[in-house]
């Protein structure tokens, strides 16, 4: 009986994924043809795809979907933390490191209250809600300001915030879940805890981090040095999962994992040319195939009845976080930071760009499979969230940069090379 419920799970896990890589390969494909975000079909694809119209894919497998959520979560995280280049951010480190902890946690409090008024759900749920679309989303961010030309300390800002702000906000929603699980809330024992799970995270992943570039360096230890791609994938599930058997943020432990990564050779360490390049390739290739899984299985998760139901609430609790928790968000997390010495434009612009992706998504698509209270509601607001702030704020971002003047033009050449170095 075992055997056959294993065959079972492992061929609905097989056609799950060939149907999710052809379907998303489509929508990217009718993506560029009418100019509109990938994402944005991703998501109708899932929904066209999942019990509300063709019922090809269904949501039921709790072990199929999560397997899928939390490695493309991990792996995500693991990526983002490959872009914070620490050498660029020694003068704006107060204003990320603000903007990524306070100023989730500020969002979620804002966008929790005037969930629980709008949406009519208990304050707790109401702030899991909060926790889960209050952060931003690397994989949508870096490619957007790539090709931008506003000051790298804008952008590097924007991207790292992004980044950090992700693993923020994951370890902050499953703090709450285990409150809403049935523990008991109390702040300092909360804290205790965030900060426990925080420093074990970052200890294990600094620990794997380590031991796999010891293990892939073009040095005499480097036996794997061929295989760079294979150990950062084996590196990124080592770390969560050692991580969470110690009841450590396995999503810190990647994102650590990745910053040193990503920082290599600051660390000491360097690696052959030719199997780096391989990696990098097999890398892109890898996330573009988990942002299809996410954001199709969003689609998927989209309850229309419910959503129908509660559209009005849903949209006024996305204009809250966006017109109201945001710039304060922003406000409090900057203000103090005399050394970034932020302009009012600046400080504008970061309050403006905020698109929800790909962590808010597979958070939501976790909490919808293990059948939390409200699930259905929060994946139609995150559904909502992640729409909205792609159609409208990703892409009005370079005529609110124009708009404030903050376009520098054409980069010259000193600029190219400080960008080539912060996205290489």
């Amino acid at each position: 009986m075992e055997s056959t419920k294993a065959v079972l799970t492992t061929g609905n896990l097989l056609t799950l994924v060939a149907i999710i890589i052809f379907a998303g390969a489509l929508s990217s494909k009718l993506a560029s043809f009418i100019k509109l975000p990938d994402v944005v079909l991703f998501i109708i694809s899932g929904a066209v795809l999942g019990p509300s119209v063709f019922n090809i894919i269904t949501y039921d497998n709790a072990v199929v979907n999560n397997v899928i959520l939390t490695f493309g979560a991990a792996y995500i995280l693991f990526d983002g933390g490959r872009e914070i280049q620490l050498k660029v951010l020694n003068k704006i480190k107060f204003s990320v490191v603000s903007l990524a902890t306070v100023g989730v946690l500020v969002s979620a409090i804002i966008t929790g209250v005037f969930a629980h008024f709008f949406l009519h759900l208990d304050p707790l749920y109401a702030f899991l809600l909060g926790t889960v679309i209050a952060s931003t989303d690397p994989s949508v961010l870096v490619p957007l300001f790539k090709k931008m030309s506003i000051s790298p300390k804008l952008k590097q800002t924007i991207i790292a915030e992004s980044a950090f702000n992700d693993a923020c906000g994951a370890i902050i929603t499953f703090a709450v879940l285990g409150v809403v699980a049935g523990g008991t809330f109390s702040f300092g024992a909360s804290m205790g805890e965030l900060l426990k799970t925080s420093l074990g995270g970052i200890a294990v992943g600094a620990g794997i981090a380590v031991l796999t570039l010891i293990l892939i360096s073009d040095k005499r230890h480097g036996v794997l040095s061929d295989f760079p791609t294979e150990m950062a994938v084996a590196a990124v599930i080592g770390a969560y999962e050692i991580a969470v058997h110690f009841d450590f943020s396995g999503f810190m432990a990647v994102f650590v994992l990745g910053i040193i990564a990503g920082n290599k050779v600051q660390f000491g360490f360097k690696v052959k040319s030719e199997p780096f390049e391989t990696h990098l390739h097999f890398k892109d290739a890898l996330i573009s195939i988990i942002r299809m899984m996410i954001f199709i299985l969003l689609g998927v998760h989209i309850n229309f009845a419910i959503l129908a139901q509660y559209w009005l609430g849903a949209l006024l609790t996305v204009l809250s976080l966006i017109f109201i928790a945001r710039p304060i968000s922003v406000f409090v997390s900057v203000i103090m930071d005399r050394r970034a010495k932020w302009s009012w434009q600046e400080m504008v612009y970061l309050m403006w760009v905020r698109e929800t992706g790909v962590i808010p998504a597979a958070l939501v698509g976790m909490l919808v499979t293990m059948k939390v209270p409200n699930a259905q509601v929060m994946s139609s607001v995150t559904f909502m969230t992640i729409i909205i702030t792609l159609a409208v704020q990703a892409s009005t971002k370079e005529y609110v940069a124009k708009l404030l003047k903050l376009d520098q033009g054409v980069c010259d050449e000193e600029e190219v090379h400080v960008l080539d170095s912060v996205f290489e």
